[in-house]
């Protein structure tokens, strides 16, 4: 046992927020609690809990977890969930430091010796894609995603899909397996016919082809298509799960480990997956951290499907998941997968030099947006 005696937080570029627990033995743990877009907010509720908690026992996630949810009145959301995920992370790591073993030795053992994985290709305007997949397809990936459309009106012309249709067909014609990012910035009047055009050449999944607060529209998606249906990184809770779990409408549970309260969420969400024959793919554009703690959980979760992985994320400018760690080999993909993490706790080896430095009056990362040509705010 040993009480917390430190936390700290790190913002770092490109746009990732890293948390460090210290306790009174001197045992270290690293968590990551980014939230693209609104560092600031999740950075205040840090410094509430940070006052709050140092003093209790670093042992006690659960108890900790519990804390936070059930004693603050107000609940849930993302800057709440990414603040709780970031100080989650870095107690599962600090306990597995501690005893010298990895994450999923104590979430029950790991089910598989290496995950599937894939990388994004394209940007917020994708173009050029046949370049960027044999780029990936040299790094040894065998799947990617990319985003189904540029900025797209709430009824706009058929044929501004036809792109779409044309990239899929690019990247299939290469031998690899595609999945098409609506990114909920499609309107139903327009995701109605994007699927029925991709469906005939078979994306991997179609993921957030509405917003999540459309669950009936996703629900009507999911009734006409085969195409699988991804969501999930823009729910927080297994609470904000059940919904979509019990209207049947999604088949790839897409959780983010940094936005949904940590490690100990993320194992819960994808056991309540299991029991409706859900997949899981954790959501991650983000850091090394945020990487490695979703590894664990796919560890040792049996209805793991695929891990996205951000390295050469166009957003990725000023660092990469291969910064900020001393062992950037761990993330090498051979034939489609990487190999578990072996190390104790989270597997990575931050290098604290390196953060403390990049961290200093590190900028934070705005989310960029959409004006159509009416100089409407569009969806991004």
């Amino acid at each position: 046992m040993g009480k917390i005696a430190k936390i700290e937080y790190f913002r770092v570029p490109p746009r990732w927020l890293f948390v460090k627990i210290i306790d009174e033995t001197g045992h270290v743990g690293w968590g990551e609690a980014s939230l693209e877009g609104h560092t600031q907010a999740v950075e205040g509720c840090l410094d509430a809990w940070i006052e709050r908690y140092v003093g209790f026992e670093a042992d006690d996630i659960e108890h900790l977890w519990q804390m936070s949810w059930r004693t603050t009145f107000y609940r849930g959301g993302p800057v709440f969930m990414s603040a709780l995920a970031g100080l989650d992370i870095a107690l599962w790591d600090l306990k597995a430091r501690k005893l010298g073993v990895p994450i999923y030795q104590l979430l029950g053992g790991k089910v598989r010796d290496k995950l599937k994985v894939y990388a994004w290709i394209g940007g917020d305007r994708p173009s050029d894609v046949e370049v960027q997949a044999n780029t990936r397809k040299n790094q040894g990936f065998k799947s990617v995603k990319m985003n189904g459309t540029e900025d797209l009106g709430w009824l706009d012309s058929p044929s501004a899909l036809d792109d779409c249709v044309e990239r899929l067909k690019t990247v299939k014609a290469l031998g690899m397996d595609a999945g098409i990012d609506f990114h909920g910035r499609v309107h139903k009047p327009m995701a109605k016919q994007l699927v029925k055009a991709l469906e005939p050449h078979r994306p991997m999944f179609i993921e957030e082809p509405l917003l999540s607060e459309h669950i009936e529209g996703i629900k009507a998606i999911a009734q006409i298509t085969s195409c699988p249906i991804a969501l999930g990184e823009r729910l927080h809770s297994r609470w904000d799960v059940r919904p979509f779990l019990e209207a049947g409408c999604v088949d790839i549970l897409q959780p983010d480990v940094s936005h949904c309260g940590g490690i100990s969420e993320m194992k819960r969400i994808a056991a309540m997956c299991e029991a409706y024959d859900v997949a899981l793919a954790p959501h991650c554009p983000l850091g090394p951290i945020a990487l490695a703690a979703c590894v664990q959980v796919d560890a040792a979760s049996p209805n793991f499907a695929i891990q996205e992985m951000s390295v050469g994320i166009h957003y990725n400018v000023g660092g990469d998941i291969t910064n900020y760690i001393r062992n950037p080999e761990v993330w090498k993909v051979t034939d489609g997968y990487i190999e578990l993490l072996k190390g104790p706790g989270l597997g990575i080896d931050i290098d604290e030099e390196q953060v403390r430095a990049l961290s200093k009056d590190a900028k934070v990362w705005v989310s960029p947006g959409f004006i159509g040509p009416g100089g409407e705010i569009r969806e991004w």
